[in-house]
């Protein structure tokens, strides 16, 4: 009877180390998505500003208003405010006394995405065309562990983070932009995907594509290849916000959420990813409020445009919603705080920020 019970103890606990070390990871992002519309909604004294809402402040008001703040913000994010509240972690209302911000001094992309994914800040980090990242991030770092080899990839509507992730030091597929995807994925959806992206409206050049045609590679790839860590970059909230179309930029945000929702909706239904996949949802910078006509801007010149937010999903990650406390947390601590809920460890030869002791399931 002892050696039975001594059998039974054992395979429950290779049972449970398995499905530990069996933890997956998604890392989603979308540009310069200001705090204020993530926990207030629409913001009305911009979207009746005739030089942003495009000639539709009415159609505006009809979608996303309420006099209500918390209905307000669930008519712009649906998903964030009704299975996120309830099954996730919400932080960066200013107004509760949740701060998150850039740690890094520039408040505009490269830095910030660095910083996010690097868990770090270096000064030396200081433009949009930075050469590739010298310091290890985190999908490179995961990529060298047996578990996670060859199951990482990265998909992003912005073309440098060729350069932010360095795909050609990392070792795992980085499509973003123009970029021909049969690299990661050869087949008939993806093909078509990249057609489309060649041949299609271009309304931010060369250097980014619409977030439709990344939201549809990612998912491909996602349902195809079963990445363990996977990481989606959105960038129709910035380009938006940077040409003035706050209609658009709403619009946008609305889209992301729904996205986001997609993509949490199969994790949880497929038994691959259920149960075993962590979510962790951010920016890379904010954008001006103190001015409302910052809200387009970004950067050292934009007073509060150091203030982001960020959200938790998962298995590990206590249900409490907008988290309502007073603290100040910083973007270079996000990754590390997602290894330590997933169990993993991220230890690059370069230091890097402590994690945040965020409430966790038992």
């Amino acid at each position: 009877m002892k050696k039975l019970i001594i059998v039974i103890f054992l395979f429950t606990c290779i049972k449970t180390i398995g499905q530990d070390t069996d933890q997956k990871f998604i890392i989603i992002t979308t540009d310069g998505l200001r705090w204020h519309e993530v926990f207030k909604g629409m913001d009305s004294l911009i979207a009746i500003d005739k030089k942003f809402n495009q000639g539709d402040s009415l159609g505006l008001f009809k979608s996303y208003w309420s006099n209500d703040v918390e209905k307000r913000r669930s008519l712009l994010m649906p998903f964030f405010w009704s299975t996120v509240k309830a099954t996730g972690q919400l932080y960066g209302n200013r107004l509760l006394g949740s701060k998150v911000d850039n740690e890094n001094p520039y408040w505009f992309s490269y830095p910030g995405y660095s910083e996010l994914l690097t868990g770090q800040v270096d000064t030396l980090i200081n433009s949009n065309d930075f050469p590739p990242n010298p310091y290890e991030n985190i999908l490179e770092h995961f990529n060298k562990k047996p578990s996670y080899k060859n199951r990482v990839a990265a998909f992003a509507s912005w073309n440098a983070f060729d350069r932010i992730l360095n795909e050609k030091r990392s070792g795992f597929p980085v499509i973003n932009a123009f970029d021909d995807n049969k690299v990661a994925l050869d087949n008939h959806s993806m093909k078509l995907i990249h057609e489309m992206v060649e041949t299609g409206f271009k309304p931010f050049g060369s250097s980014e594509i619409l977030d439709v045609f990344t939201h549809f590679q990612a998912r491909t790839y996602l349902k195809e290849k079963k990445p363990k860590a996977f990481f989606i970059s959105y960038g129709d909230t910035d380009e938006w916000a940077h040409h003035a179309y706050y209609k658009y930029y709403i619009e946008a945000i609305h889209q992301f959420d729904a996205w986001v929702k997609e993509l949490w909706e199969y994790v949880q239904t497929d038994p691959f990813y259920k149960d075993k996949t962590t979510l962790l949802i951010t920016t890379d910078h904010g954008r001006g409020n103190l001015k409302k006509e910052e809200w387009t801007s970004h950067g050292q010149s934009v007073p509060d445009a150091h203030e982001t937010w960020f959200v938790l999903l998962g298995p590990k990650v206590k249900p409490l919603g907008e988290i309502k406390a007073e603290h100040q947390y910083y973007q270079k601590q996000l990754i590390p705080t997602l290894s330590n809920l997933i169990g993993e460890s991220f230890k690059p030869s370069h230091h890097i920020a402590e994690e945040i002791q965020i409430p966790m399931r038992k």
